[in-house]
Formats: structure tokens, C-alpha cells, sequence
């Protein structure tokens, strides 16, 4: 109920009730406790609103620019791509996954906590694809063992596919898709070829795509039948009727939202940032 409320993810809720931050009714919660609607569920001392099960959550997809951070507190207090996003009422965004400060494209942001999760486990094995730009080049052979696997301090990395996208200079671009979301993971993999990556960019995550449309520093908001069809391919179970505004989709940028000036005329999206293909991750 807290991850669908958007209050965090499943596995940041259990690590709240764990330290027994939770409360139902006045009472400490636990782990597997069932709640009602109607119960009185606060964390950290404050009531949390749960949504009625009919409403769909939000989702939006934000275009990262090189140096933001995806955090809410930085002791550095860089810019944070929460200052871009719009105000929700009774949740909060999720991101789903995280990008390095120097890396940017495309980031999910969402209200339910479940989506969050099927997005981010590993057993999901979602699928991360990246335009890598590389100052200098691989050969035959450090393409073909970067796709069978390389050991890292971590475990076994390797690229699901890696494919030559040509050069311009000094500078040669691939096009890589991942299925986890370890740190640094692109790069360290490139660095462990003696390589280092110039540029970084984030094109899909799954079935969600970057819209050529939505430049730096914009988000766009999806619409119902399109959330609807993320939940579903997703394997989160969609809510028996949708009492959701339909909407046109809206690009806003940082700049916008910060004036708070009188909305502009919706601009819809000519490509869908839904791939054609709905192929379903493993384990779904």
C-alpha cells in the first residue's frame, strides 16, 4: 500500500517498518501487516493518503541533462532533477533507476512504488539501452568478449548487444543495451578495454523510449492509455476502471515550471514513446 501510495519503493518501505518507522492505528508496524484503506498509516510521524485503487498512477519521462544529480539531498547542492519535475499531491516521484551526474537521456519518473520496482529489480532484467561515444576504438576481439562477458569486482558484466555506430575524429560512437543497472557499469566495462567513454546517454528502459522531441532539461507526461499499457506490460496489475483525465500529453522544462506561469496549450508528441514491440522482460 505505501509503494502504490508512491510514498518509496518496496524495498525502501521495508527498511522504513524495519526501524520501525511505520505506524497503523498508533501502533508500530511490521513487516506482511494488512491495512485497509480506511486505517490511519503515518511514516515518520506523518499520515499517509492512499489513493483509490481505481485511479492510475503517473508517469513521466525527463531528459536528463550532464550535471544534474538524481537526488533529493546533496550535500553539494548541485541541481537535482527533482527540481524539474511538477508537484504531485499525495505521493511522491519515484525514479526508476539512476543516471551519474555526467550522463544523461532518458530517466522514468512515477508515483507508484510497484512499477518502481518492476522496473528496477534485477530478476526483471530490464532491458537499458545507450549511445556511447568512446575516444577511440574497439577492436574485433574487445567487441566480441565486452558481449560474451568481462569479470568485474562485482561479477560478470557483458553487453546484451553491442553494436559499431561509426566515428567522427578520434571519437567512435556504439549503440549498447544492458539488462541491470549496476554503477558505472558502461563505463567501468569500456575502462576495463583500456577506453574511455566521452558521452553517455540513456535511450530507452524497456519499452520506453526517448522521444527525439523531448531535448534536455524536459519532461513529458504520459497519457493514461499509454501508463496503462506500461503497468501492463510491466506485470503490475491495472486498476479495475480508470476515473483518469484524458489528456495530451505536455513537454515543460525546468524554466516553465520554476515562473509557475499560466500552462501553454498542450503540444502533443508525434513518435510514442512506447516501442512497437512489447516484448516482455524474463520473468513476467
Amino acid at each position: 500500500m505505501l509503494a502504490q501510495a508512491g510514498v518509496g519503493s518496496r524495498r525502501e518501505m521495508e527498511e522504513l517498518i524495519r526501524t520501525g518507522k511505520v505506524t497503523v492505528n498508533g501502533q508500530v508496524a511490521e513487516i506482511g501487516a494488512q491495512v485497509e484503506e480506511e486505517d490511519v498509516v503515518k511514516v515518520n510521524g506523518r499520515i499517509v493518503r492512499f489513493q483509490r485503487a481505481s485511479k492510475l498512477p503517473r508517469v513521466l519521462l525527463y531528459h536528463k541533462p550532464e550535471g544534474e544529480i538524481v537526488s533529493r539531498d546533496d550535500p553539494e547542492k548541485r541541481e537535482s532533477v527533482f527540481d524539474v519535475l511538477p508537484p504531485v499531491r499525495g505521493a511522491k516521484w519515484i525514479a526508476v533507476g539512476r543516471l551519474d551526474f555526467n550522463t544523461g537521456g532518458l530517466l522514468i519518473f512515477t508515483t507508484s512504488g510497484d512499477l518502481a520496482n518492476h522496473l528496477m529489480h534485477p530478476r526483471f532484467e530490464v532491458e537499458r539501452e545507450y549511445a556511447i561515444r568512446v575516444r577511440g576504438e574497439l577492436t574485433p576481439d574487445q567487441l566480441q568478449q565486452l558481449r560474451t562477458g568481462i569479470e568485474m569486482e562485482d561479477g560478470t558484466a557483458k553487453f546484451e548487444s553491442l553494436v559499431d555506430q561509426g566515428g567522427e575524429g578520434s571519437n567512435h560512437w556504439y549503440r549498447g543495451v544492458l539488462k541491470e543497472g549496476r554503477n558505472r557499469e558502461v563505463r567501468r566495462l569500456f575502462e576495463h578495454m583500456g577506453l574511455t567513454v566521452s558521452r553517455l546517454m540513456r535511450v530507452r528502459f524497456g519499452m520506453l523510449s526517448l522521444p527525439p522531441r523531448v531535448k534536455r532539461g524536459r519532461w513529458l507526461e504520459l497519457e493514461p492509455e499509454q501508463v496503462a499499457a506500461v503497468l501492463n506490460w510491466a506485470g503490475v496489475v491495472l486498476p479495475e476502471a480508470r476515473e483518469v483525465p484524458r489528456n495530451k500529453p505536455v513537454i515543460k522544462d525546468k524554466a516553465e515550471h520554476k515562473r509557475s506561469e499560466p500552462p501553454r496549450r498542450p503540444r502533443a508528441v508525434k513518435k510514442s514513446p512506447l516501442r512497437a514491440s512489447t516484448k516482455k522482460t524474463a520473468g513476467h
